[in-house]
């Protein structure tokens, strides 16, 4: 405490202290464990915990000024006071007689988290709820707790964890400034909570239907000839040629094309919109059979513009590839490399294209499966939307009641 005001004379915070190493946040599962906790909280106001709390209620001069002090005191512990000693805190913990794992006393009222008045406001109750059943109502502000003076909405709740369920409590209430008497009889917050009208509380979620499974793939090592096209231009495009059967997965007629198999990062091409695995059919609206025809037609433009019709998902679609001028980019140094096949490899690439066409009767099947599944799981979407929101609703109005 004595470091905390010290640093404090250079942020300016007014500092109020709880010994109590409980509370409903992350600090107290570290307590629980005799781990030493400083836990900084710098208030609460009537929009907490509501929709309303929207980002304009932020007050950034205050939370600059927290987190200077955090960061002093974090300074301080590191470089000088060094690892702190757990000392047991004195504040009894609180209660939770019939909790049946941790849900204690049920009381159904939601508080408002504002700290600007004497004992604590509510902003709902519950229907059929202890606190409903009692007389309590909306804006209505609790003063005593079987006599005791209510200050907060921490200090009501641990009050309230003190009573075992069952029990009658004497209110002092507020209602628009006339006091009131009401006795409240406790419930189990596990029943209430679980066992709505004698049946166990339970969210039905959808079953989910089973995702197709993949069809075996064999390992396929494809050797290709391979075309790459070096040029001062920098298109950025690697190509390839394409055997029938590889023209006939991807979708082109006639084994037309040269399959893009790689661009590069920051390239013309990519800026242009190719990707790897498109299938280049024509160029400045000439036909390309083949790597060769692909470089004719890239050498006889006009113009620092062509436009690239391509194949992508077995459908056309054009691109616009720009280019340097012509005088920049120095077309009679253009380099060409196209590695000769051996029959070995050639062979090797005939049983690759066979392999793949045997399989693609079985992955057009797996294609509409998983078309079959999405649809299925769009036609459940609104039932798993319905009860994910039901699920949400139950867990947040468990978190605010008291």
């Amino acid at each position: 405490k004595s470091s905390l005001e010290d640093l404090n004379k250079s942020v300016h915070l007014q500092l109020d202290y709880s010994d109590s190493g409980y509370g409903a946040s992350d600090h107290m599962s570290f307590n629980a464990k005799k781990i030493p906790v400083l836990f900084f909280f710098s208030g609460l106001h009537t929009d907490y915990h509501k929709p309303s709390d929207t980002a304009d209620k932020i007050n950034a001069n205050g939370a600059v000024k927290v987190l200077s002090l955090v960061y002093l005191m974090l300074d301080k512990i590191a470089t000088e006071v060094g690892r702190l000693e757990y000392t047991e805190v004195q504040e009894p913990r609180p209660a939770t007689a019939g909790s049946g794992g941790g849900y204690g006393p049920y009381f159904g009222s939601v508080p408002d988290f504002r700290d600007d008045l004497k004992g604590v406001l509510f902003a709902d109750v519950q229907n059929n709820s202890p606190a409903g059943k009692a007389g309590l109502k909306e804006h209505d502000v609790i003063l005593t707790l079987n006599g005791q003076s209510v200050e907060s909405v921490e200090q009501l709740r641990r009050m309230i964890h003190e009573v075992p369920p069952g029990r009658i409590v004497t209110l002092g209430v507020s209602r628009n400034g006339q006091p009131l008497t009401l006795k409240a009889q406790l419930e189990d917050r596990k029943q209430a909570f679980g066992y709505a009208s004698g049946k166990p509380f339970k969210v039905v979620v959808p079953t989910m239907p089973v995702m197709p499974a993949m069809p075996a793939m064999p390992d396929i090592d494809v050797p290709v000839s391979v075309v790459v096209v070096h040029s001062s231009m920098r298109s950025g495009l690697m190509v390839e040629n394409l055997t029938p059967q590889l023209a006939e997965f991807f979708g082109t007629k006639n084994g037309q094309g040269v399959l893009v198999r790689s661009v590069d990062k920051g390239s013309r091409a990519e800026k242009a919109g190719f990707h790897a695995g498109d299938v280049i059919v024509r160029v400045n609206g000439e036909t390309v059979n083949d790597s060769g025809d692909f470089s004719h037609a890239l050498r006889s433009r006009q113009g620092s513009s062509v436009p690239v019709s391509i194949i992508r998902d077995k459908r056309e679609q054009t691109l616009t590839l720009n280019l340097p001028d012509r005088k920049q980019s120095n077309l009679l140094n253009e380099s060409i490399e196209t590695p000769d096949l051996d029959e070995e490899a050639r062979e090797e690439l005939r049983r690759t294209g066979a392999e793949i066409a045997r399989l693609q009767p079985e992955i057009e099947q797996y294609a509409k499966r998983m078309s079959a599944y999405g649809e299925e799981v769009r036609r459940r979407q609104p039932e798993i939307e319905k009860s994910t929101r039901e699920l949400l609703n139950r867990f947040i109005l468990r978190a605010r009641q008291l």
